[in-house]
C-alpha cells in the first residue's frame, strides 16, 4: 500500500515524500513537471510525470500502484499571478481537484490530505488567526483553495470520502540538501538571488505598527510542515477523526526585518535592505493559531528562525 503525492516533485511535495520514506510508508509520485523537479524525487519512488487534469493518466496511476491515500499538493500557487491568470487558476487548482476525486473515487480510494492555504482569509481582521476566522480570500488562488476544500467535504457527504484540509502559511528552509524553493515569488528566494547577484534586497515598507516597522508574517519551515501530512494520512489510514481544516501556523510571528538581520548572518553577507513603498494590501500583522494541529498532528515548530535561514541558504549553493 502506498500514498499518492500529487506536485511531490515540487518544493513542499518532495519534503512530504521524504517525510513518508522516513515513517517507512511507500510513496509514488505524480507531477506534470511545470514547476517541480525530477531531481527533487528520490532515487526508487516510482514516477508518473503528468497533469492531474489528466483522467486517463489518474485511472492507469490508481491502477498500476495499490494506492491507499493522497496527499494533493499538485496547484498552481501563485496568488499575484493568479489576478492576471484567473482561468488558468481554476482550471488547475478547482478541475484538477475535482478531476483527481472522480478517479478516487472510481478507484475505491477515499482518504485524501489537501494542500490548502492561508489566502482562504484574506485580510484577516485578528491578530492571531484561528480555523474559525471568517474566509475572505482576495486573489482566484485563494478562492480556487477554498473551493477544493468545499470539493473535498461534498465528497466526504456524497461519497464517504475522508478528508483534511491543512492550511499553510509562510512555508520557508529545507530538510533535505538536495531540495530548494525555486519559487520566483517567495521571499527567501528573492532574497537570495538578490544577493547572490549582487544587488540588495528590498523591504516593502518600514512604517507598519510593529515593533521594527515592517510586516510580521508567519514562517514555518517545510520539513515541519511535511511531519503533520504523514500523521495527518496515518491517522486517515487507521480510521481516526480528524478537523476538517488545520492552520499550520506557529501562533507567533516574525518581521521581515528580522529575517533580513538573520539572512546577513547566516549568510556573511551584510547588507542594509532597500526599503521600497508599501504594496497595497500588505497587513502588517498576519500569525496563525496552531493549537488544534498541535493537538492532533504533532505540529510544531521544531527550527529556530536562523535554522530555516540556515537550511534554506545551504540548500540554494547546493544547487548552484
Amino acid at each position: 500500500m502506498a500514498w499518492l503525492v500529487t506536485g511531490g516533485a515540487g518544493y513542499i511535495g518532495a519534503h512530504v515524500v521524504r517525510a513518508f520514506q522516513a515513517e517507512g510508508i511507500d510513496v509514488v509520485v505524480l507531477d506534470d513537471l511545470s514547476s517541480g523537479h525530477r531531481g527533487f524525487v528520490p532515487q526508487g519512488v516510482p514516477f508518473v510525470e503528468g497533469s492531474i487534469l489528466d483522467a486517463a493518466l489518474l485511472r492507469e496511476a490508481f491502477a498500476a500502484h495499490d494506492i491507499t491515500g493522497v496527499v494533493h499538493v499538485a496547484g498552481y500557487k501563485y496568488a499575484g499571478v493568479s489576478v492576471q491568470r484567473p482561468l488558468h487558476t481554476y482550471e488547475q487548482n478547482v478541475t484538477g481537484t475535482a478531476v483527481l476525486l472522480a478517479a478516487m473515487q472510481e478507484a475505491g480510494v477515499d482518504a485524501v490530505v489537501f494542500s490548502s492555504s492561508a489566502a482562504v482569509y484574506g485580510t484577516p481582521d485578528t491578530d492571531l488567526v484561528t480555523e474559525g476566522t471568517p474566509k475572505s480570500p482576495e486573489s482566484p488562488y485563494g478562492e480556487s483553495k477554498l473551493i477544493g476544500e468545499w470539493l473535498l467535504r461534498d465528497q466526504g457527504v456524497a461519497a464517504g470520502l475522508r478528508h483534511t484540509s491543512l492550511r499553510y502559511f509562510n512555508v520557508v528552509g529545507s530538510g533535505s540538501p538536495d531540495v530548494f524553493d525555486s519559487s520566483p515569488h517567495n521571499l527567501f528566494p528573492l532574497v537570495f538571488e538578490a544577493l547572490l547577484d549582487g544587488r540588495t534586497p528590498k523591504v516593502f515598507g518600514d512604517d507598519y505598527p510593529t515593533p521594527d516597522g515592517t510586516c510580521v508574517r508567519d514562517y514555518i519551515h517545510v520539513a515541519d510542515l511535511a511531519v503533520s501530512h504523514v500523521v495527518a494520512a496515518k491517522r486517515l489510514d487507521a480510521g481516526e477523526p480528524l478537523e476538517s481544516v488545520y492552520n499550520l501556523g506557529s501562533g507567533d510571528g516574525v518581521s521581515v526585518g528580522q529575517i533580513m538581520t538573520a539572512v546577513a548572518d547566516v549568510t556573511g553577507v551584510p547588507f542594509t535592505p532597500q526599503i521600497a513603498p508599501r504594496r497595497p494590501g500588505d497587513p502588517a500583522r498576519i500569525v496563525a493559531s496552531g493549537e488544534l494541529a498541535a493537538r492532533d498532528l504533532d505540529w510544531r515548530m521544531r527550527h529556530s528562525l536562523a535554522q530555516m535561514v540556515q537550511s534554506a541558504w545551504d540548500a540554494r549553493r547546493a544547487a548552484s
